[in-house]
């Protein structure tokens, strides 16, 4: 049986022609001579190279995130599962790495919604927020899901900017943005426009699967690497006119068997320099504020998907230094019992979840009439809109991601004892203190 994994290659010409021409209409995929054979590795070649300015984590120089300067680049291959352990020499400078499913963190049906819009809504002081113009008004929401139906969203009332020509899809012949089936993706561009229901959305489909046996709720995490890469051009181009960019990630890892084995130095749960980790960290120091949802493997209730797993089950890019990490809460404060409880897995970030939203109200309906917006893909997506609102009158030049997202954290409560804890992060979010905070 064969695995899609990501490969890593030193400059060279030909990856710099592949990454030039990564986005535009029509291009090609990657031909790359003299591929090294690593346990019968076989490249993808309607993948293209993409840049990263950097080997880890701390040596990322934004001026090399381009084609032209990059000192690394990453494509997509596949490699026989049983000679993974033939993949680990880099003396070549070739690097390959997990390129695992991933899956959306929403939870299964049955359990009644609690509270409403209205209710969330209540408690994130939206009212008090849009008096001080904190709407998200000339801020992008990039939604990396499974896709958004932007009729529906109108059809529930909401206004729902959208800009088709900023949105993009790893693959080619789907839906048009913003015409994708009613679903998770749509359930979360519901739930980011609560505290911002005037920034404007971005359709990336990264969880539409076109494996067998793949659904519409799960991906590969090289689709992500293809939508983070497409952002930071688009981040970095004269034509990007909006005061930030919120992006968030609803989706994640659910059980370590997804992954390379551990130990192996390509693993994705617990690598900060995982070719992913480094394009995240890339796009936050461009100034794009990263949320991502702590998962549903939390006690006592799990989801099928984590096989009973339900300690360190924060991992990858859910756990990363540079990315706010989301728990869920209902409307009475109380931690959903799906929610992911830290600390981060080991040689991540520990500390997380950073804070905690609601989740598991009447909103969307996305999933039919009476269903709930749940799991902590709901918590992040609400998350996603709170820093939305802070950044209509706070760019990212004024406060990039970082301080933000201390903000955030500090601004936290309603769990009984200050600081962190393994339940709820920092807290509960409460985006008019920050507000306040900032003096907005």
């Amino acid at each position: 049986m064969r695995v899609s994994v990501l490969v890593t290659f030193p400059q060279a010409d030909g990856l710099r022609a592949s990454a030039i021409e990564a986005f535009a209409a029509g291009a090609g995929g990657l031909v790359l001579e003299g591929a090294p054979d690593k346990g019968g590795l076989i490249l993808d070649e309607r993948f293209p190279a993409l840049p990263i300015p950097g080997a880890t984590l701390a040596a990322i120089d934004l001026a090399a995130a381009n084609p032209a300067s990059a000192p690394l680049f990453v494509t997509r291959g596949t490699i026989d599962v049983d000679r993974i352990g033939e993949a680990e020499g880099r003396e070549d400078g070739v690097g390959i790495f997990a390129d695992p499913e991933i899956g959306a963190f929403t939870v299964c049906a049955g359990s009644p919604p609690l509270g409403t819009t209205v209710d969330v809504a209540r408690h994130l002081d939206v009212a008090a927020l849009r008096a001080k113009g904190l709407d998200g008004k000339g801020v992008a929401v990039a939604v990396m899901d499974s896709g958004i139906n932007i009729a529906h969203l109108r059809n529930r009332g909401l206004k729902a900017k959208f800009r088709s020509s900023l949105s993009w899809s790893p693959l080619r012949g789907g839906a048009a943005p913003g015409h994708h089936a009613i679903g998770h993706g749509t359930m979360c561009a519901y739930d980011a426009l609560i505290a911002a229901p005037n920034a404007t959305l971005l359709d990336f489909p990264i969880l539409t699967s076109t494996r067998q046996g793949g659904n519409v709720m799960d991906g590969l995490l090289s689709n992500a690497i293809l939508a983070y890469s497409y952002l930071l051009t688009r981040l970095s181009a004269p034509s990007w006119k909006f005061k930030g960019l919120v992006v968030n990630n609803s989706w994640g890892l659910y059980h370590s068997s997804w992954d390379f084995p551990a130990g192996h130095p390509g693993r994705y749960a617990n690598n900060p320099n995982h070719p992913f980790n480094l394009i995240v960290g890339t796009l936050s120091r461009a100034g794009a504020d990263l949320l991502f949802s702590a998962g549903n493997c939390g006690s006592p209730c799990p989801d099928r998907r984590c096989q009973g797993v339900t300690a360190n089950t924060i991992v990858g890019a859910n756990a990363h230094p540079d990315v706010m990490t989301i728990a869920g809460c209902d409307i009475h404060d109380v931690r959903a019992g799906y929610s992911s409880q830290g600390p981060g897995i080991a040689g991540m970030v520990h500390d997380k979840p950073d804070v905690t939203a609601y989740t598991h109200f009447l909103g969307s309906e996305a999933f039919g009439t009476g269903s709930p917006d749940s799991g902590t893909s709901a918590a992040s997506a609400v998350a996603a809109g709170c820093v939305a609102a802070m950044r209509t009158r706070l760019n990212s030049f004024a406060e990039p991601p970082p301080g933000l997202m201390s903000a955030f954290k500090a601004k936290a409560n309603g769990v009984p004892v200050p600081g962190w804890n393994a339940d709820y992060g920092c807290g509960i979010i409460r985006p008019l203190a920050v507000a306040a905070h900032y003096g907005l």
